[in-house]
C-alpha cells in the first residue's frame, strides 16, 4: 500500500490555512459514521489509520462512533470546543453538521470523506471507488461459473449507485454476456447494519443463479460474505480487506484506503503542510486497489490478475474511461 502519493496530494490540495504554528498543537479527532469503528469495513479502516498514525508518531486521537443523526453536530462542536484539530468525519452524511460547525470554529481543521463542505477550513476527501469496482467486476466475471454474478448494496444512494456501476462495467468488460443481479438493503441509516438482510439478498440472488456477490454495505455485508461461504459461493468484500473474514470463499476486496487518507491526514497537520480543498483519489493515487493475500491466493487465476493488471493499467493511462454513475446518476448499459 503506498502513501508517497497521498502525501503530495494532501500537501498541494488548496490554499494553506494553518501552517508549522498549529503543528505542535494537534490534537486529531476521529468520528466514525454509523455501523461503528470495529465495522470490519469503511468505518474500520479510518480507525486503523489513525492507530497507525498514532503508533507512528506516538501522538494520540480521540474518536466517537456516531449513534443517531443529532450526535454528529454535537461530536464535532464538542471536539472542536475541547481543540481537537483535525476532526475527521467518515461519511456523506456528516456534510450538513461540518457545514455548521466548520462555520463556528474558523481556525479548527477540518476533513470530511466522501461529501464536498466548501468551507475554508475544510478539506474533502472522494474516491473514484467505480475504477476499484471496475477491478472487481472483471475478476468476478471471470470467476463465475453460471454466467451470472451479484451486487448487494447498503443504503439506496449514488454514492453506492456509483460501486455497482464500476462494477457491472467490469463485468461486462470482461464478459459482455454476463448477467449482474443487484439489490439495495434499504433507504435509511439501518441498511448499513443489518446483516441479517445482508444474507437473504445474497441468497435470493444466489437461488436466481449468482455465484459471485460483491457488496457496499458496510456491516451489512458481513451478512452478504456469510451467506456466500455458507453456500459455498464467493464474496467480495468492501473497503477494508475483507477476505480473511470467510478464508477461500472471499474472491477478493475493494480497497478504498481511507485508512491512509486519514494517517496522511494526520501528518499533514503535524507537519503543518495541511491543506484545505478537494482530494479525489482513485486507482493513479493509490486511492482504490483490491486485495490480493494468503486468503484468496488459490482464487485469483494467473489469467485473472493479468487481465486486472492490464485493466488497471489502462484506467490510469486513460485507454479505458469508467463512468462515474455521480455525474448524471446513470450508467451505461
Amino acid at each position: 500500500m503506498a502513501t508517497g502519493r497521498f502525501a503530495a496530494l494532501l500537501a498541494s490540495a488548496s490554499l494553506l490555512v494553518s501552517g508549522a504554528a498549529l503543528a505542535a498543537d494537534i490534537k486529531p479527532a476521529l468520528i466514525y459514521d454509523i455501523g461503528g469503528k470495529f465495522d470490519k469495513s469503511f468505518n474500520e479502516g479510518a480507525f486503523d489509520g489513525a492507530e497507525k498514525f498514532k503508533k507512528e508518531t506516538g501522538v494520540s486521537f480521540r474518536d466517537f462512533e456516531i449513534q443517531n443523526d443529532a450526535q454528529r453536530e454535537q461530536a464535532m462542536r464538542k471536539f472542536a470546543k475541547d481543540g481537537m484539530t483535525p476532526i475527521v468525519a467518515i461519511g456523506f452524511s456528516q456534510a450538513s453538521a461540518m457545514e455548521k460547525v466548520a462555520a463556528e470554529f474558523p481556525k479548527t481543521q477540518f476533513v470530511i470523506v466522501d461529501a464536498v463542505v466548501d468551507k475554508p477550513n475544510v478539506q474533502s476527501v472522494l474516491f473514484k471507488e467505480g475504477e476499484g469496482s471496475f477491478l472487481v467486476g472483471l475478476l468476478a466475471a471471470k470467476a463465475s461459473k453460471t454466467g451470472k454474478i451479484g451486487f448487494v448494496g447498503g443504503m439506496d444512494i449514488p454514492l453506492i449507485h456509483k460501486f455497482s456501476c464500476g462494477y457491472v462495467q467490469g463485468a461486462k468488460y470482461a464478459d459482455p454476456k454476463v448477467e449482474v443481479l443487484q439489490n439495495m438493503t434499504g433507504t435509511t441509516g439501518a441498511a448499513w447494519t443489518d446483516p441479517v438482510k445482508g444474507g437473504e439478498l445474497a441468497k435470493s440472488q444466489m437461488d436466481r443463479g449468482a455465484d459471485v456477490i460483491y457488496h457496499a454495505a458496510g456491516a451489512t455485508g458481513v451478512g452478504v460474505l456469510r451467506a456466500a461461504a455458507d453456500a459455498g459461493k464467493l464474496g467480495i468484500g468492501v473497503d477494508s480487506d475483507q477476505n480473511g473474514l470467510f478464508p477461500g470463499h472471499v474472491l477478493t476486496s475493494m480497497l478504498k484506503h481511507v485508512d491512509v487518507a486519514v494517517e496522511d491526514t494526520f501528518k499533514a497537520a503535524k507537519a503543518g503542510t495541511w491543506k484545505p480543498g478537494i482530494l479525489v483519489l482513485g486507482l493513479k493515487e493509490d486511492g482504490v486497489s483490491y486485495a490480493q493475500d494468503q486468503y484468496n491466493k488459490s482464487l485469483l487465476t494467473p489469467d485473472m490478475l493479468k487481465a486486472a493488471k492490464a485493466a488497471a493499467d489502462d484506467i490510469e493511462s486513460g485507454k479505458i474511461s469508467v463512468h462515474d454513475y455521480m455525474a448524471d446518476n446513470a450508467c451505461p448499459s
